[in-house]
């Protein structure tokens, strides 16, 4: 049970007191603050951190530090803030301090660092050249067209392109909040460091071998290129409708939509990409700060692999302070690392998302102060964070890992893989079709692990031995149960007498099916076409390897043949 903050209390009453009218002197604020603008950066201080808990619901709150908070708001969340009456000071946005290079054509060959912005149609161009250049482990997916025309795109990177293995999927996405733009120049360059060093590098080689990696360089186009696809300048932290990608996501306490706003196309595309993969980590890349951010944002509880969490995020950040400048990645934490609750609260984030409907393993890095990267910092923050980036991508090969199948059939099955005393709040994993493969990352220890599916008999491993850096691989065969014989039908059509049967017997292999009439079938799922009017009486003898079991359903169907002249 949380317990009850007494000051959270008060100023939620007290908000709850004010008068939500706005004033005639602060509309008039509101339309010349917003005159020419989308959205608003500013600061303002708070008395005591359990105003964040209200404040993250009304503002986009971008960091916290010592008592202070900056953020973000379009007009609709500035018009609840204003009426709070804190004393705020309004920021020049960050893709407006300084301006950066766009160029029109980018080309990234042998490692040749990018040392500008691409142009969005240069971008496009980029991502579309990596997938002609390495045919054979690249592959160019577009997961949604915006109403601007404007792409989300992403690449699959693994050796056997058009298949899926027994490999885990592995997502790296980044700059969903526009102006945070960092992580898209390092996405980009990640992507041709794999690919030209594949073959080359042995490393490089066993992740592209082994792993199924997907990257997503930009998640927020309209965002990044709001000044216009000639430049980045100008860009904002909100997509095009002045909404925050990263509020905007079902969140495990909040609800499906906890910002009061309906999912943005951006959303939807990526949720609708996420249902169709099986993620077993990922990361989500921003800027404005230097930390690794691990779950969860939205409430104080643990992770039920908080340990692991700690100790992948520091091997992160770890691994960064080895490769860069004293006083890099130190903003918010000296050890660069912080729980997200701890260091402010959010609802409807990716990273939650992620991890809570999907059981992946996500956690957010902040990878530069300064939001809009200068272009001269572009090799140094690559040089940085890239050895942090294969690490992390090579972790997902760890922890206890294998394939489920049918112990009759030897198929693959989808299974609930979880540790009873350990999992909560969705922490379990599953097995994927079509392979039938899990992959549970998980702390250094021993653990009984259990696997489940409706029609098979639950079957618990003791005593899995887990070592830090090793994969544990457990296959696992799962007894079907014994068949329960019974069917429906799904559809007929009485004018020519065609009735289709679905069959509703679980984990049954075999099926022997009397339709009545003389016929039988030993399909699954029967489409019958009858000859004759009639009343007819249907049976369904069905097994596995663990038994049999028959039906007799009399005087089940109906059946009119209508004869056209």
């Amino acid at each position: 049970m949380r317990t009850i903050n007494i000051f959270l209390v008060l100023f939620s009453i007290a908000i709850s007191g004010i008068s939500q009218d706005i004033s005639v002197k602060q509309q008039k604020i509101i339309e010349q603050l917003f005159k020419n603008k989308s959205e608003l950066y500013f600061t303002f201080k708070i008395q005591d951190r359990s105003e964040i808990d209200i404040l993250t619901k009304i503002i986009s709150i971008d960091n916290v530090k010592n008592g202070s908070v900056w953020a973000y708001a379009n007009k609709k969340e500035f018009k609840k803030f204003i009426v709070l009456n804190y004393k705020y000071k309004i920021l020049k946005n960050p893709s407006h301090i300084k301006k950066v290079t766009t160029k029109e054509v980018v080309s990234v060959k042998q490692m040749n660092l990018i040392t500008s912005y691409p142009s969005y149609t240069a971008y496009e161009s980029l991502m579309s050249q990596y997938a002609t250049n390495y045919p054979s482990i690249c592959k160019l997916v577009n997961i949604g067209t915006l109403p601007s025309g404007r792409k989300l795109l992403i690449l699959k990177i693994t050796d056997n392109i058009n298949n899926r293995e027994n490999e885990p999927q592995f997502l790296y996405t980044t700059t969903m909040h526009g102006d945070e733009t960092a992580g898209y120049i390092g996405m980009l360059n990640l992507i041709d460091y794999l690919l030209t060093n594949y073959g080359l590098d042995s490393r490089v080689t066993n992740l592209v071998n082994n792993i199924e990696i997907w990257i997503n360089p930009l998640a927020n186009p309209d965002g990044t290129y709001a000044g216009g696809n000639n430049t980045v300048n100008g860009a904002t932290r909100y997509n095009g409708n002045a909404v925050d990608l990263n509020r905007n996501y079902p969140d495990p306490q909040a609800g499906q939509h906890p910002d009061g706003n309906n999912w943005q196309p951006e959303t939807q595309f990526f949720i609708n990409f996420a249902d169709s993969m099986s993620f077993v980590m990922a990361g989500n890349f921003h800027g404005g700060a230097e930390v690794v951010n691990y779950p969860w944002d939205t409430w104080s509880t643990a992770h039920a692999d908080e340990n692991w969490w700690i100790r992948e995020s520091q091997k992160y950040a770890d691994t960064v302070f080895a490769n860069s400048n004293s006083g890099y990645f130190t903003s918010i934490t000296s050890n660069g690392i912080t729980n997200g609750y701890d260091w402010y609260q959010i609802t409807g984030g990716r990273q939650d998302y992620m991890n809570y409907y999907h059981h992946c393993r996500e956690f957010t890095v902040e990878t530069s102060n300064t939001k809009l990267l200068p272009t001269n910092d572009f090799i140094n923050n690559w040089n940085y964070n890239f050895k942090s980036y294969l690490n992390y991508i090579e972790e997902s090969t760890k922890g206890i890992r294998g394939i489920v199948t049918d112990a009759c059939t030897n198929s693959a099955i989808k299974a609930k893989i979880y540790i009873s005393g350990h999992d909560v709040d969705n922490s379990e994993v599953y097995s994927a079709l079509p392979v039938g493969n899990y992959h549970r990352p998980i702390y250094q220890g021993t653990y009984n692990v259990t696997f489940s599916a409706p029609g098979y008999v639950t079957k618990t491993i003791n005593g899995i031995s887990v070592t830090d850096g090793l994969p544990s691989v457990v296959n696992v065969s799962l007894s079907p149960t014994n068949p329960i014989a019974d069917f429906e039908v799904s559809s007929s059509n009485n004018c020519n007498g065609t009735v289709v049967f679905n069959d509703l017997s679980g984990s049954s292999n075999s099926w022997n099916w009397d339709f009545g009439d003389g016929t039988q079938s030993s399909l699954q799922n029967p489409t019958h076409t009858y000859v004759n009017s009639g009343i007819y009486s249907i049976s369904l003898s069905t097994e596995n390897c663990a038994g049999a079991d028959s039906i007799f359903k009399n005087n089940y169907i109906t059946v009119n043949v209508t004869t056209l002249p």
